[in-house]
């Protein structure tokens, strides 16, 4: 780019004074409790079930708490950008320590998933501003390393979750869950109260907003007409085939409904001084492309993080604990692929590289169909390490180029837009692939059951080996549709995504 406008020369200054070390310890924690809390509760259940009762909505744990992170996210992302990131991520942290604290006394299973709503409140400004930070924190030379570190403390976190849940289920009590965020998320809170400051900065170009006059201006119509809209949608897909037919009156109304507020919200945001989803996000179309990539990077996430472990203890024989490694091992190659990419995109740039990874990771799950059957344990997590090589040289890029092409009033909404396609990806993926994967159960044997009930009948011992033919053929099915997801990825960024980003200068 030739001359820089105020709102680049803004954009290169400092993004906060104080110990940056100490922020980014907090930010550290601060992601290690939303990641945690996303999968710490899965391997405690039947301790909560058993003290609490609810067995038939115990999925709303997890549905509840995820329906609240996404939802939120872009209404972070605007206040982040409307007030700084320092507030945002101070009153995320006080509602996130506040549902922790609420699920650790819950009464009975419907105020347990209440509060988990309420955790899912705190845990969208947990994720959005915490990403936003640190691309506030390092020019574009360094980001590689913050967003290596935090990509290490996700995939740790994730999958240390059900162990650390199952550990304090067994040995303590399963209100522990909870309250151990309550120490952790306080140290994080302290840090960032000590140390993160953020200086004045300029709204726009020309004027200088203060806290009123931004309060005033804040689409607080947009900001729940997005909540309910995509609460309405995002329920319709998390239940939709389980908790009810997909052509049932409760499916058909929840979309109907949605599809209305979807309307809605349109017209909301186009009378709004300051909407929540504004245009240019998808105008622009290094956003765009972005935006779409990496929500089908969500959708082909289902295929191994949801599929994988039944295929390792169904198809294979292999213990839970020997299952969780095989899904695992693409945590250890993915921060490793997502630190080395800066090699790489400063060689060829953002979007190439983006798509060798997508490429590699598009051959390598329409792989996965082709191995022999049953086949060794060490096939699948060969091809698991590979992919999360091919990943990590695929997202980190994106995020760090577009999070580059928007200067600080522009990037909490650039960033929270990017995690809410990748969120909503990950949600109609669970809804696509778990549809595809019960067809293919049907189909195979003769319309018995679900993959749900069929992995029951192999945990007890009374399926026969047909049944375990079914189950590999369901899950290969699922694995060619992610590679179709990713196959979409790399069109997306070749047709779509411009050669170069246009990245502001530091």
């Amino acid at each position: 780019m030739g001359g820089t406008s105020s709102a680049a020369r803004e954009a290169a200054r400092p993004a906060t004074t104080g110990r940056r070390g100490a922020v980014v310890a907090a930010l550290m924690l601060s992601m290690a409790l939303a990641a945690l809390d996303a999968t710490i509760v899965s391997t405690a259940v039947p301790q909560i079930v058993g003290d609490l009762g609810g067995f038939s909505v115990f999925s709303w744990l997890f549905s509840g708490y995820l329906l609240a992170v996404t939802v939120t996210l872009p209404v972070y992302g605007k206040l982040s950008d409307t007030f700084g990131r320092k507030p945002v991520l101070i009153a995320g942290s006080v509602v996130f320590l506040l549902g922790s604290l609420l699920c650790a006394v819950a009464w009975n299973m419907g105020a347990l998933i209440a509060f988990r709503i309420v955790q899912g409140l705190g845990g969208g400004a947990l994720q959005g501003t915490v990403q936003t930070l640190a691309a506030d924190l390092y020019p574009l030379k360094d980001r590689p390393k913050i967003q290596s570190k935090l990509s290490t403390v996700w995939a740790v976190s994730a999958v240390a979750g059900p162990g650390l849940g199952g550990v304090l289920a067994a040995y303590a009590d399963w209100r522990w869950i909870f309250l151990i965020n309550l120490p952790i998320g306080a140290v994080a809170l302290w840090l960032i109260v000590r140390h993160l400051h953020e200086p004045e900065r300029e709204a726009t170009a020309h004027a200088r907003v203060d806290w009123a006059t931004a309060h005033a201006r804040v689409d607080w119509a947009g900001a729940l007409a997005v909540f309910a809209c995509g609460g309405v949608l995002l329920t319709a897909l998390v239940q939709g085939g389980v908790a009810w037919p997909w052509l049932s009156v409760p499916s058909l109304a929840l979309f109907g409904a949605g599809l209305a507020l979807v309307a809605v919200v349109v017209l909301v945001e186009r009378r709004a001084a300051e909407p929540i989803i504004p245009g240019w996000v998808w105008r622009r179309r290094t956003i765009a492309a972005v935006n779409l990539a990496l929500g089908a990077l969500g959708l082909l996430m289902v295929a191994p993080s949801v599929f994988l472990p039944t295929y390792a203890q169904s198809v294979l024989g292999l213990a839970p604990v020997a299952a969780g490694f095989v899904l695992s091992v693409w945590t250890l190659s993915w921060p490793v692929s997502a630190a080395l990419s800066q090699h790489v995109y400063r060689r060829i740039g953002f979007r190439n590289t983006a798509m060798l990874g997508i490429g590699t990771a598009a051959l390598i799950l329409f792989a996965f169909p082709f191995l022999p059957y049953p086949g060794q344990a060490w096939q699948p997590t060969l091809l698991m390490l590979l992919l999360g090589a091919a990943l990590g040289l695929f997202q980190l890029p994106l995020i760090v180029g577009v999070q580059s092409t928007v200067g600080w009033a522009e990037r909490g909404t650039t960033t929270a837009s990017v995690l809410f396609c990748r969120q909503t990806g990950q949600t109609i993926g669970a809804a696509v692939f778990g549809a595809v994967a019960n067809g293919v159960l049907a189909a195979r044997l003769g319309g018995a059951g679900d993959l749900d009930s069929v992995t029951r009948a192999l945990d007890s011992g009374t399926a026969p080996e047909a049944t375990r033919r079914a189950i590999a053929d369901a899950v290969h099915a699922v694995y060619l549709g992610a590679a179709g997801a990713a196959a979409l990825a790399f069109l997306v960024l070749l047709f779509l995504a411009p050669r170069k980003f246009p990245v502001l200068k530091d």
